[in-house]
C-alpha cells in the first residue's frame, strides 16, 4: 500500500497546534490542581508527550476506538471529552466523566469511543484486539488504536495481541509511546533490542516503524497510513513514537534518576515550542497563534471553575457500574 500523504494545509498544521496547547494546559492544570490537594491519590501526567495524542486524535474518525493506558487524560481529550468532565473526574465530582468514581487512572467515555484507560500493564492489547475483531466482523470500517508505554514490550499479553492481531489481520494500530522509561527504570536497561517495539515487528512479520514522537506533523501523517492500511483490510500496524515525559512516572516521583542533561535536551524539544516555531516558519501568522494559545487558557480555566464548584458525587451512587452477573445467563 502506497503511504498516505495528507495535505498538512494551514487549516490542519493549526489544528494540530490548538490540539496539543489545548493537552499541555490540561495536564498541567491537572499538575496545579493536585499541588492544590484538589486531586487527591496520585496522577500520570503526559507533559512533553502531547504530539502522539494530537496526531491520532486528528487522525482518526470519530466512531474508531481508543485505548489508552493511566496515562491517557490526553487520549480521552482528544476524542472530544470536554476538559470539565476530565478535571471533574480527576476532582472526584459530579461533573466528572463518570461522576467522579473514577479517578484519574480509570477515564472512560463510550460516546466517545474512548473505550478505557488501563492501569494494569498491557491487559488492553487484547482488548484492542477484540474490538477491532468486532469492527472487521460487522465491516464498518473502523479502527481500533491502541497506547501502550515502552515497558508494554516486555509483557506477555504484547506479543499475543500481535500474533492474533497479524493472523487475523485485525484493523488495530498499536502505537508504544516510549519514553525512554518504564516506572523508575530505564527501557534499555531490560530490554534485549535497542527499539523496544519496532525492533520486534518483523517477528511479527510487519514493518518496523519508528518515529519521532514529538513531531506532530510525522505522528499524523504515520497515524493516517496506519489508519488507512487498518480500514483496507491490510491488517494491524506497530508504531514506535519515540517522547520524553517532562516529570516523573507520577506526581509521587521527582524523576531524579533520569540525568539532568538528558532532561534538558529533551525539554529543548519541547513539542510545542518546536511546533510553535515551524508555522512562524512556514508564514502563519503569529497572531493566529497566540489566539489559540488565550482561548485555550480561558478555555481551561473556564473548566476549572466548573470541576472546582461541582458537588462530589452522591451516595446513592456508590453502588452503581460495579457488580456484574458473571453467571452463564449471558450464554443463554
Amino acid at each position: 500500500m502506497a503511504k498516505y500523504k495528507p495535505k498538512l494545509n494551514p487549516e490542519i498544521r493549526l489544528n494540530l497546534y490548538r490540539t496539543m496547547s489545548e493537552c499541555r494546559a490540561l495536564e498541567q492544570r491537572a499538575y496545579d490542581l493536585f499541588m492544590q490537594n484538589l486531586i487527591k491519590g496520585t496522577s500520570h501526567l503526559a507533559l512533553g508527550q502531547e504530539a502522539v495524542a494530537s496526531g491520532f486524535g486528528n487522525a482518526m474518525r470519530e466512531d474508531d476506538y481508543t485505548f489508552c493506558t493511566y496515562r491517557g487524560h490526553n487520549h480521552t481529550y482528544v476524542r472530544g471529552v470536554s476538559m470539565t468532565s476530565i478535571l471533574g473526574e480527576l476532582m472526584g465530582r459530579e461533573c466528572g466523566l463518570l461522576r467522579g468514581k473514577g479517578g484519574s487512572m480509570h477515564l472512560m467515555s463510550m460516546d466517545h469511543g474512548a473505550l478505557g484507560s488501563y492501569a494494569i500493564i498491557g491487559a488492553h492489547l487484547p482488548i484492542a484486539a477484540g474490538a477491532a475483531w468486532s469492527a472487521q466482523y460487522r465491516g464498518t470500517q473502523q479502527a481500533a488504536v491502541c497506547f501502550f508505554g515502552d515497558g508494554t514490550t516486555n509483557i506477555g499479553a504484547f506479543h499475543e495481541a500481535l500474533n492474533f492481531a497479524v493472523i487475523w489481520k485485525l484493523p488495530v494500530v498499536f502505537v508504544c509511546e516510549n519514553n525512554l522509561y518504564m516506572e523508575y527504570t530505564a527501557i534499555s536497561d531490560v530490554t534485549a533490542v535497542a527499539n523496544p517495539a519496532a525492533d520486534r515487528a518483523s517477528a511479527y512479520n510487519l514493518d518496523p516503524i519508528l518515529i519521532d514522537g514529538n513531531d506532530a506533523d510525522v505522528v499524523y501523517e504515520t497515524a493516517m497510513t496506519a489508519l488507512n492500511k487498518a480500514r483496507e483490510g491490510e491488517g494491524p500496524s506497530l508504531i514506535e513514537a519515540k517522547t520524553y515525559r517532562h516529570g516523573g512516572h507520577s506526581r509521587a516521583d521527582p524523576g531524579k534518576y533520569r540525568p539532568d542533561e538528558e532532561v534538558e535536551e529533551w525539554k529543548k524539544r519541547d513539542p510545542l515550542d518546536v511546533y510553535r516555531k515551524r508555522l512562524l516558519k512556514l508564514g502563519i501568522d503569529a497572531k493566529s497563534i497566540e489566539k489559540i494559545d488565550a482561548e485555550t487558557e480561558a478555555k481551561i480555566d473556564e473548566a476549572t471553575e466548573i470541576a472546582k464548584n461541582s458537588n462530589p458525587p452522591p451516595l446513592d451512587i456508590a453502588d452503581t457500574d460495579v457488580w456484574a452477573d458473571g453467571s452463564s445467563t449471558w450464554r443463554n
